[in-house]
């Protein structure tokens, strides 16, 4: 059973402050298939068309029958634990400060026997296991071997804890506590034992209106005036807390609807860029630098980056065209940072969900994603450690269509759905 973690005591200025060091990233671009499904939360290995045989490592070929014809396949993980050993030493500087480290040989009811970091919960061979792929802090996939049956503490174990960025004991920063979404985030947070939540809301000479007087109640809540249009703001508060937050997640966005023709003037669309585009980009030139510079301490460091954009940045959706046009923006800017932080181990996560159950979804027919799923999904997402969620119904049926072919995709929407 995995000890709860304990609330770790206050860092000592006056002791060495430990760099990050990343475990070995070096991957051949077959490999990267396996990456690809683990950032989605995905298992898979390859698995052969002719002769159905399921392999590992990834190779070029089918090692049985020599075909080429391989797909990258989910695969149920189960498979019996044929023996471990505990390293106590190592001459790679990421392990060497972690150690011990458990490691395990696996034989999968599928085939392959592959070797896999060990939960501490799994204990000594032979037992039947569950294998999944993660992202290490390097932002490769790497295969975990988990028990069957866990404790409700298994989040914590230590191993696992390097490989997620679950929000418990961590200071966070929510950057719009005004709209419905920002509030289930923050209660979210919340409940999965955020120890501070820094709440922004801009223009706060305004009334606050009911949800956020809830929120801001909370004892683990501090609201902050943060308007990311404006970049002194954003400076000033990256100087006040930015050397204390662990996790940015940015919920901060202007939706508004129509496309080109239906508007005059482009007033309106860079309102949009100016929040969902540039507001992104302020964020990140003032609050990314700080947690880079503390992403090695210890349990609590600062470890992630969370962006919620829209299915629609896949392919716009003429009705919500300028929006769209903002999203696809913002998530290519979300690309360039997220290849920004990975030498630190900051883990930037992107969230695509379908239409939200808002006010500017009033006239989008059902089905729509409630503020409190996309929440629950933003911290389930911190606590798995992928880096792209499809949150909701709609955006896992666009991102199927869009996979398969993306311009039949972009005719359909152009057609109306």
């Amino acid at each position: 059973m995995t000890m709860p973690l304990m609330r770790p005591p206050r860092k000592n200025p006056v002791l060495r402050t430990r760099q990050m060091n990343l475990p070995p990233g070096a991957r051949g671009r077959v490999a990267l298939g396996l990456t690809a499904a683990a950032a989605e939360g995905r298992f898979e290995l390859q698995t052969c068309d002719r002769c159905g045989t399921v392999q590992y490592p990834p190779r070029e070929v089918c090692h049985k029958c020599l075909s080429a014809a391989l797909r990258w396949r989910a695969q149920s993980g189960e498979g019996e634990l044929l023996g471990s050993t505990t390293l106590h030493h190592s001459n790679d500087l990421f392990f060497r400060e972690r150690l011990p480290w458990r490691l395990g040989l696996v034989h999968l009811d599928a085939g392959p026997t592959l070797m896999v970091h060990l939960h501490g919960e799994v204990g000594d061979a032979p037992q039947r296991v569950r294998v999944g792929a993660r992202l290490d802090r390097a932002g490769q996939a790497v295969l975990i071997g988990f028990p069957f049956e866990g404790s409700p503490h298994m989040a914590d174990d230590k191993m696992l804890r390097e490989m997620t960025s679950d929000p418990k004991f961590r200071k966070v920063l929510v950057t719009d506590g005004k709209t419905e979404v920002g509030q289930a985030i923050v209660r979210a947070l919340v409940k999965a034992g955020a120890d501070i939540v820094w709440v922004g809301h801009a223009e706060p000479w305004k009334k606050m209106g009911e949800g956020l007087d809830d929120i801001s109640a909370l004892p683990q809540v501090t609201l902050v005036p943060l308007d990311l249009t404006n970049g002194r703001q954003v400076t000033e508060l990256a100087g006040s807390i930015g050397g204390k937050v662990d996790i940015v997640i940015n919920n901060a966005e202007v939706h508004r609807t129509f496309g080109i023709g239906a508007r005059r003037g482009t007033d309106v669309a860079k309102a949009e860029m100016d929040i969902n585009y540039f507001g992104l980009l302020r964020l990140a030139q003032e609050f990314g630098p700080a947690l880079k510079g503390r992403s090695a301490d210890g349990t609590t460091g600062a470890t992630a980056w969370v962006n919620l954009l829209s299915i629609y940045a896949l392919s716009n959706f003429p009705p919500h065209g300028t929006f769209s046009a903002s999203k696809a923006a913002a998530h290519s800017l979300a690309q360039c940072l997220r290849a920004e932080m990975r030498p630190a181990g900051i883990r930037v996560i992107n969230v695509f969900p379908g239409p939200i159950d808002d006010e500017w979804n009033q006239h989008t027919p059902p089905p729509k994603l409630a503020p409190t799923a996309l929440a629950n999904a933003i911290v389930k997402a911190l606590r798995d450690g992928v880096e792209d969620v499809y949150p909701g119904d709609v955006a896992q049926e666009w991102l199927e269509r869009w996979r398969d072919n993306p311009k039949v995709l972009e005719r359909e929407l152009a057609a109306g759905g």
